[in-house]
């Protein structure tokens, strides 16, 4: 085991990365009890006609083993130790663009979720990643994570009771007295305050410090026995091959723009990821990243995986970098953070306790982390503004990650063009611009 996860050459041990491993878990372990409430979408009364809602207790199962199994494959194969889980973003995207606002049915949007993973190994065994990857300018890729982190954070705010809907100025501040949106404010500054004392998974144990203070206050009845804390693992009946089963659905332009947006916001996720944990693990070598290819095989299988299991996109996660910070060098760190997710297939009672209230800080919080990238845009430059500011703006705006990608996408060729920069606009984003120039045909 030493030899294979080359222990001596990085200077690591068995202990160094235990100790790695479960700081990785413990860091995107928020993510067993987020996922399954996202998709399901908890808080939200009314559903589109024919739509019916995703069963909470297999998406625990199926984020579980997603995670596992994707993260067991990158440490064994790619020898990373990332660990991979499904998306914050991409799940949004998925109950609430595709689902709530195109009113496509879950099991369709889970055919999308295993159709994009089937394109991206075939991308990674052909090699076009690397030019699809250069086709994207580095501007927009930095809008998409921040708009995506606005999206995700107005989601939170508005679960959580602080952001309602207003008939005359579309939102506004809600009812403060309210105790479950006093929840969440606690929950929020709780998050807070755990994150800005560098507490490593300040986010997970902000959720159970919400959680604690919510049945203190009788908001969240507490488990009454051990049954309501460890317990079987929900059956994966409602989910398991759904995706397979409806995969003729897929067909239509529609769902062309929901698996490019899948496709689109996991592939440079996991680029990005990759390189900023590789960079601070010390694997860089000569700038390059080694084993990339076994790295991107690895998250896209995960995807293939936790879509026919029954959740939405799996990727790899940046919360990887607290791992790296306790030492984690090798694969078996993932190895370790794998174990743990399977461990906590037996804590599914749990699932009880995780009201909006205690995941709208943890989604508001995500949000805050995936803004980080605009510091990068360079708004000093009008043609790259406008088409990052309309990629970020209009995805809150709109309720949709797809929709920001796509006007975002649709202004990045007429500004370069008119200042006269055509030649450093790729082929590739003339493609874009045709496909979602007919995405709005089609929509109207």
């Amino acid at each position: 085991m030493k030899k294979y996860f080359q222990f001596e050459e990085f200077g690591t041990n068995y202990r160094t990365e235990f100790t790695a491993g479960l700081t990785t878990f413990l860091a995107m372990a928020y993510i067993l009890f987020v996922n399954p409430a996202t998709l399901a979408l908890v808080g939200v009364d009314e559903l589109p006609e024919g739509v019916t809602r995703i069963d909470q207790g297999a998406v625990f199962t199926a984020t579980a083993l997603a995670a596992a199994v994707g993260t067991l494959i990158m440490g064994l194969l790619a020898k990373y130790p990332i660990a991979l889980a499904p998306g914050m973003g991409l799940n949004a995207f998925f109950a609430y663009t595709v689902i709530l606002g195109y009113g496509i049915p879950w099991e369709t949007a889970l055919a999308g979720v295993l159709a994009s993973g089937l394109i991206f190994i075939v991308l990674t065994l052909t090699g076009l990643r690397e030019r699809i990857i250069n086709a994207i300018p580095a501007n927009l890729k930095m809008a998409v994570g921040a708009g995506i982190g606005l999206f995700i954070a107005f989601i939170g705010f508005q679960n959580s009771g602080i952001v309602i809907g207003d008939p005359d100025t579309m939102v506004a501040l809600g009812d403060l007295t309210d105790p479950n949106t006093l929840l969440a404010i606690f929950g929020v500054v709780a998050t807070v305050i755990l994150l800005a004392a560098n507490v490593k998974g300040g986010v997970f144990y902000g959720m159970i410090i919400t959680a604690i203070a919510g049945m203190v206050v009788g908001l969240i009845d507490p488990p009454s026995s051990a049954s309501d804390i460890v317990g079987p693992a929900p059956s994966l009946a409602p989910t398991f091959g759904q995706a397979f089963a409806h995969f003729g659905d897929i067909f239509t332009i529609q769902m062309l723009v929901v698996i490019l947006t899948f496709l689109f916001v996991d592939f440079f996720d996991t680029a990005g990821t990759l390189v900023a944990v590789a960079t601070k693990a010390g694997i860089m070598k000569d700038n390059k990243l080694p084993r990339a290819g076994k790295a991107l095989f690895s998250d896209s299988a995960a995807t293939v995986v936790g879509a026919t299991l029954g959740t939405s996109t799996t990727t790899s996660y940046v919360e990887s970098t607290t791992g790296v910070s306790a030492g984690g060098k090798t694969g078996f760190t993932s190895v370790v953070t794998a174990a743990f997710f399977l461990l906590a297939l037996f804590f599914s009672p749990l699932l009880s306790i995780v009201t909006s209230s205690v995941t709208a800080p943890a989604l508001i919080i995500v949000g805050v982390l995936m803004c980080s990238t605009l510091r990068d845009i360079e708004w000093g430059s009008f043609e790259i503004a406008v088409p990052a500011f309309l990629t970020i703006i209009m995805m809150p705006l709109t309720y949709s990650i797809a929709t920001g990608i796509a006007i975002g996408f649709v202004f990045y060729p007429i500004t370069m063009l008119v200042k006269g920069k055509a030649k450093e606009i790729n082929p590739i984003m003339y493609l874009l611009f045709v496909i979602f120039i007919l995405y709005f045909i089609f929509l109207s």
